[in-house]
């Protein structure tokens, strides 16, 4: 039997605040196959999510195959808006929400990293980010700052990432992020730049392949995941439709679940995966193959 073995593995999954969206739902995965996780967590949610964790509400969404609960290694402050500390304004700094997190950086972390665990000591970096503020306003009502915002957390965040963790990674490790289809084709209500943030992110993923792997040997690669109704996707505002739309016209007809992503994650992931670098792997039902919608067909016979 050929299974997915992670053992000894240590990843990162940053983008984990709650039990409900792909970032979770990969980081017990990569778990279930035998990995040390740790997360990064926006700080605003930080406390919410370790009084979660430690008050027993995620116990049942925690617990894996052997009967043992999830745990993470370790868990960091993360805003990848920033780059470094200096980058964030003095407002956010001195926010109630961030001003006891210490340095939550991008930079921030990888120091964090390489402080608890020492160079050469991730093999797996997972990119579950994003953040569109106008993502309810159509593309022509976009402001600039929302468009910049939107391309900077969603897709830049990982040009930064690969730039910072790469060094900590031993050869053969392997980023993974997550996109979307709205990066190729319309998708109404899905706007404030984020298709164009998930467009930059697969081309970026490209890129950094050659760069990252000519550089450091390793792989960068992404999943355009179907919908989800997680509470990071609520703020689209139309989302239900999304999965149900989706589901009545996909090759298989049923919504997607979280694990199926997480399960896929785990293979690109894993040395599996050694020859699979700069892809755009689907993980949505089929749906991206369709040209035509179910009710289509049905109107024209």
């Amino acid at each position: 039997m050929l299974n997915i073995d992670l053992a000894g593995k240590r990843a990162l999954v940053a983008g984990v605040a709650d039990d409900a969206g792909f970032g979770f739902a990969i980081a017990k995965s990569l778990a279930e196959a035998g990995a040390k996780v740790s997360v990064g967590t926006w700080p605003p949610a930080l406390t919410i999510f370790m009084n979660l964790m430690e008050r027993g509400k995620m116990d049942e969404s925690r617990m894996l195959s052997n009967g043992q609960l999830l745990q993470f290694e370790k868990i960091y402050p993360l805003d990848a808006a920033y780059d470094t500390l200096t980058d964030a304004p003095e407002d956010i700094r001195s926010s109630k929400r961030y001003k006891d997190t210490g340095d939550f950086s991008i930079d921030g972390l990888a120091r964090r990293i390489e402080t608890d665990f020492g160079r050469d000591s991730l093999d797996i970096v997972i990119h579950s980010l994003a953040n569109g503020p106008e993502v309810k306003k159509p593309l022509l009502e976009t402001s600039r700052p929302g468009y910049l915002t939107a391309l900077s957390v969603s897709a830049y965040s990982l040009v930064s990432m690969v730039s910072r963790l790469a060094p900590l990674m031993r050869k053969g490790g392997s980023f993974l992020s997550l996109t979307y289809m709205a990066s190729e084709r319309v998708i109404p209500g899905y706007g404030g730049g984020m298709s164009s943030a998930k467009a930059a992110l697969e081309s970026d993923t490209r890129t950094l392949a050659f760069e990252a792997g000519r550089k450091y040997g390793i792989r960068v690669n992404t999943i355009s995941a179907g919908p989800l109704a997680s509470r990071a996707a609520s703020a689209i505002g139309i989302i239900e439709k999304m999965v149900e739309y989706c589901a009545q016209n996909s090759p298989l007809a049923e919504p997607l679940q979280a694990e199926e992503v997480g399960n896929t994650a785990a293979f690109l992931s894993s040395p599996l995966a050694s020859g699979i670098t700069g892809t755009i792997v689907y993980v949505d039902k089929g749906y991206h193959s369709m040209g035509m919608t179910q009710q289509d067909i049905n109107l024209a016979q």
